[in-house]
C-alpha cells in the first residue's frame, strides 16, 4: 500500500468542500485525491484518487480540524427541551 503514496500534503494546501464534508486536492490523473473530514477525525490520513491508484498521506492535527456543525446546535435543542 506504501507504494502508492504519492505525496505528502500538509491539510492547509488542500481544499474543504462544507457542503460535501471533504478535503481535496488535485491528483496528476487529471481528478482529485478526497478524504471525508470523519476519516481525519477517526486518525485516517490517506486520501485517495477516485480514478487512478496514487493516494497521498495528509499531514494534518486532529484538534486544527473544522469542529463539526450541528454539535452545538443538538446540544442547544436538547437543553431547550430540559429547560422547558
Amino acid at each position: 500500500m506504501a507504494d502508492n503514496i504519492y505525496d505528502e500534503i500538509e491539510i492547509e494546501d488542500m481544499t474543504y468542500d462544507p457542503t460535501l464534508q471533504i478535503y481535496h486536492y488535485p491528483c496528476p490523473c487529471g481528478d482529485r485525491f478526497e478524504i471525508s473530514i470523519d476519516d481525519l477525525r477517526d486518525g485516517e490520513e490517506i486520501a485517495v484518487c477516485p480514478s487512478c491508484s496514487l493516494m497521498i498521506r495528509v499531514v494534518f492535527e486532529v484538534d486544527e480540524l473544522p469542529k463539526p456543525e450541528g454539535g452545538s446546535a443538538v446540544q442547544t435543542a436538547a437543553t431547550q427541551v430540559v429547560a422547558a
